[in-house]
């Protein structure tokens, strides 16, 4: 399947027979003119991408050296909305270590409130519902705030609030490595006690945790799951009164990482009424039943000197001390999973539809922090999915659903 804007020129691609028939691939000729007719209706909505500052170096971003999501890419792909995600990644748990977590996490807020003060530019934050549909009834880029990784607040339960008060309205609360609130899926190696941390410390959600979870259904904040361990995942689901996202998180039947999600929390999120988010991820999308591919992933993390026992193909590279090992590793693991396309994007999708129905999935694609696959690499390519999707039988409907309207939904009803 062809899956480049170049690639796209032809006015009729090949693609699956019907709707009846989605998870069925068979070639049928497929309007392209159609295609942008629902991309250009639809709420085209990115659940989440990490927030880059603008002059500061970043492995990142695009090869113009700018954010894959930066407004002339989300203008030209009709990308309508994104959740711009303030995040910072593992570190110590110390009161210095909280201080400059925090002061990352101001860094980045002032980024994005500095991108959105223009009156003239079409860019604008919103903080509902009614403020995004607004925004797109308006042709307006809009942003909201996003949050990952509650190490930012160190033990400061009130700290939500004031996150919340600047315009967050997505807390996700661990990324890599465990911290007060929450376990992650992926730990981390602890330079303090020289040994990676256990595969769990509080067993999910710590009491400071639960607080949390309560305190977001209180103020109105949608609650993502993403990076969350699936115990932690549960714990919040049984907690929580409003429906939750997993905001950038594919399926771990077809992908077995810890990074992903099992069929347990698919359907708990669905039974929830939320919405899981697929990432244009190479490294959340590798069939893991290629067992030739497994062995040589494993193999290269051997020979890298990461032994651990769950499994995630690229984590921990930057425990690697010496820069040649790293390189190796790197370029042997990414050589190995090949460029990724929209193709097993879209394979994940059909198996969230396909198990739990069409109204808990959409999109979030972890651009700036390593996603972006062929095809689909950043903002201004967003359209390829919509052909793809179209293309395996998808209704404007149901599109519409996937871009953006499950995730309007959920807004809606936390608030």
């Amino acid at each position: 399947m062809l899956h480049t804007h170049k690639k796209l020129t032809s006015f009729f691609l090949l693609i699956a027979l019907s709707a009846c028939d989605r998870f069925e691939q068979h070639p049928e000729p497929v309007d392209l003119q159609l295609a942008k007719e629902i991309h250009e209706k639809a709420l085209v909505l990115d659940a989440h991408a990490d927030i880059e500052i603008p002059g500061k170096e970043s492995t990142y971003v695009g090869k113009d050296g700018l954010s894959k999501v930066e407004p002339d890419k989300m203008r030209a792909g009709h990308l309508d909305a994104v959740v711009m995600a303030i995040a910072v990644g593992p570190g110590p748990r110390t009161e210095e270590g909280y201080r400059l977590a925090r002061k990352k996490a101001d860094e980045e807020l002032a980024a994005i409130i500095d991108l959105t003060s223009n009156p003239d530019d079409d860019v604008v934050l919103v903080r509902s519902a009614d403020e995004l549909i607004k925004a797109h009834a308006a042709n307006q880029r809009a942003l909201l705030l996003g949050f990952q990784n509650a190490r930012i607040l160190g033990t400061d339960l009130s700290a939500i609030d004031e996150f919340f008060e600047a315009g967050v309205r997505v807390f996700a609360l661990t990324h890599m490595g465990h911290n007060d609130f929450a376990d992650s899926s992926r730990p981390v190696f602890n330079a303090a006690a020289g040994k990676h941390e256990a595969n769990e410390e509080h067993g999910g959600l710590s009491a400071l945790g639960k607080q949390a979870i309560t305190r977001l259904n209180t103020l109105g904040a949608v609650i993502d799951v993403s990076q969350l361990s699936k115990a932690a995942t549960m714990n919040v689901l049984a907690l929580s009164t409003a429906p939750v996202i997993a905001s950038h998180s594919n399926v771990r039947a077809l992908s077995d990482v810890s990074r992903n999600l099992s069929d347990e929390e698919i359907d708990k999120i669905a039974e929830n009424g939320g919405v899981i988010h697929v990432a244009p991820f190479r490294g959340y999308l590798f069939d893991s039943n290629d067992k030739q591919l497994d062995r040589d992933l494993r193999k290269a993390r051997v020979a890298a000197n990461i032994r651990e026992d769950y499994f995630y193909p690229f984590d921990l590279y930057w425990e690697i001390q010496d820069p040649e090992v790293k390189q190796i590793f790197l370029t042997t693991v990414s050589d190995l999973l090949g460029p990724g396309s929209v193709d097993m994007l879209l394979d994940h999708i059909d198996y969230i539809v396909k198990r739990v129905g069409i109204d808990h999935v959409g999109i979030g694609t972890d651009f700036n922090h390593g996603s972006g696959i062929e095809g689909y690499n950043d903002a201004s390519e967003a359209l390829n999915v919509t052909v793809g999707l179209l293309a395996r039988g998808y209704t404007a409907v149901e599109i519409e659903k996937i871009w953006g309207g499950n995730f309007l939904r959920v807004l809606k009803a936390v608030e």
